[in-house]
């Protein structure tokens, strides 16, 4: 976008930073026929499965088709996001497209930092808060009230808050996935260790021959099937998506089990804040963690926490019990069972001690920003590339070397992994794929970002070492063109 594209960016008339704070309802005024007809035609304000009728056509044979539709999509409203491009200071020399391992801050969120150190070093101020204050500013716009969001450290300290806070008793299962993270496999095990329960993991299937159906009737088969094994079912943990192939397990499709069953839901979420413009609320997960530092933009060590906290008619099933475990506040009463909360679950993840108000009150200023661009819009635009570069890698290497679904919109993620290499077996060797990782950044002049993911792969001798790329809102068609092109050349090179 404008750093590599500087021509682009000195037609820019209007500065996105400093209209931020209009808020959303102030930029239909200023936006192009063509901007209007992009949102539109791209279903902003409608959800990510309106994605479906521009995505029908994406089939392995009609991909040069389905690749020129969504370019074109894309670029009819680029001024906009080259404006939005110049709320960062990346180093123009490089194209950053790992967000799903760190985002960066824009500009207005490391000035708020940078303020709020400066402040707290004047006045040796402490940080005795559960910033309440803050999470009344943040939690609307993931849809939830201010005692149902919480700050923690990151993904993994909020996977730890959910899962080592219930109350298991010796012989609870929870259903999983071979696809998930150490932040949620790593308390599982503590849990397993300390309270005696078990843990049952779905092999999940890769590519694209999946549908949101895939995935609901692996977790309510495998739970039927631990039933009638006499197995006390208690709760189900799953990614959304898995960091590993990008694959967006359907959450609302995925609580229809969870209520059918009446269990408890754990999602790890790292990707969703900043990627996905999600109502926790409406779909009614009893935790999601998510990180603050990714696809959300803010500091590092910070994250977001959506804990249930009342009934809503989303999940009807009763509040799980949950003590706190890493707190300076402990109110020891019993949770609701109505649609109003009993006290503030969420300020007892958020306090405990002094805690680093600068860099929450920056994650707050991300947020914000967030909010005014329009979420919705960020998901569409980030949702659109991602399946823009899948339809390019099925021209070039096939559909059949995607490890992330591209049809099912219900699948989708700003996340895409796939197996780059003319010889199919390399992708299992490890070594190879970290060598095209590298050189995708030493050898071409645009220094490209990615990494790589290893994974299970049904059937499969050895795990695949797929090579996972992140589209986000610094991104546009020509960034995902220049990529495409230069991993062709470099696994022909590596043929």
């Amino acid at each position: 976008m404008n750093a590599r594209h500087p021509q682009i960016a000195a037609e820019q008339a209007t500065s996105l930073t400093a209209t931020a704070a209009a808020g959303e309802s102030g930029y239909p005024a200023r936006w192009t026929s063509k901007r209007r007809d992009f949102l539109r035609m791209l279903g902003y304000g409608t959800g990510a499965a309106t994605l479906g009728p521009l995505l029908a056509a994406c089939g392995s044979g009609n991909a040069q088709t389905s690749a020129a539709a969504l370019r074109e999509q894309l670029m009819r409203d680029e001024a906009f996001w080259t404006d939005v491009q110049s709320m960062f200071i990346l180093k123009p020399e490089k194209t950053y497209m790992n967000i799903g391992t760190a985002g960066s801050m824009p500009k207005l969120v490391l000035d708020v930092f940078d303020t709020e150190n400066r402040k707290k070093a004047a006045d040796s101020g402490n940080g005795y808060s559960n910033l309440l204050d803050l999470r009344k500013q943040v939690a609307p716009g993931f849809g939830v009230d201010a005692d149902e969001l919480a700050f923690s450290a990151n993904t993994s300290s909020g996977m730890c808050h959910a899962i080592l806070g219930i109350d298991w008793q010796r012989g609870d299962v929870v259903v999983t996935t071979n696809h998930e993270h150490g932040g949620g496999d790593t308390p599982l095990k503590i849990a397993q260790d300390r309270y005696g329960i078990e843990v049952s993991r779905i092999a999940l299937p890769v590519g694209n021959n999946q549908t949101a159906a895939t995935y609901v009737n692996l977790f309510d088969e495998r739970i039927r099937a631990l039933k009638a094994q006499g197995k006390r079912v208690r709760a189900m943990m799953w990614s959304s998506p898995t960091y590993k192939t990008g694959t967006m397990l359907p959450i609302a499709d995925l609580m229809g089990v969870v209520k059918a069953h009446g269990l408890i839901s754990i999602v790890d979420g790292a990707h969703l804040p900043g990627m996905m413009a999600y109502n926790y609320a409406e779909l009614g997960m009893d935790f999601m963690s998510g990180a603050g530092h990714k696809w959300q933009c803010g500091p590092g060590s910070t994250g977001i926490l959506i804990i249930r906290n009342k009934m809503r008619a989303s999940n009807p099933l009763p509040l799980p019990k949950w003590y706190p475990v890493h707190t300076s506040a402990y109110p020891a009463l019993e949770r609701t069972t109505t649609a109003k909360e009993t006290y503030d679950i969420a300020a007892s993840v958020t306090s405990c001690g002094s805690v680093h108000t600068p860099m929450f009150m920056a994650l707050a200023q991300a947020c914000a920003q967030w909010d005014s661009i329009g979420r919705k819009k960020i998901e569409t635009y980030d949702l659109t590339l991602s399946s823009y570069l899948k339809e390019k890698i099925v021209e070039r290497w096939g559909v059949d070397s995607l490890y992330s679904p591209k049809d099912d919109p219900k699948l989708l993620s700003a996340l895409t992994c796939f197996n780059p290499f003319q010889n199919k077996d390399d992708v299992m060797n490890g070594t190879k794929s970290s060598t095209f990782v590298a050189r995708m950044l030493s050898d071409y002049p645009q220094g490209f970002v990615i990494r790589n993911s290893n994974f299970p792969v049904i059937g499969a001798a050895a795990d695949h070492y797929g090579v996972r790329v992140s589209t986000h809102l610094w991104h546009d068609a020509r960034d995902v063109d220049l990529l495409v092109d230069a991993m062709w050349d470099l696994s022909r090179k590596m043929a």
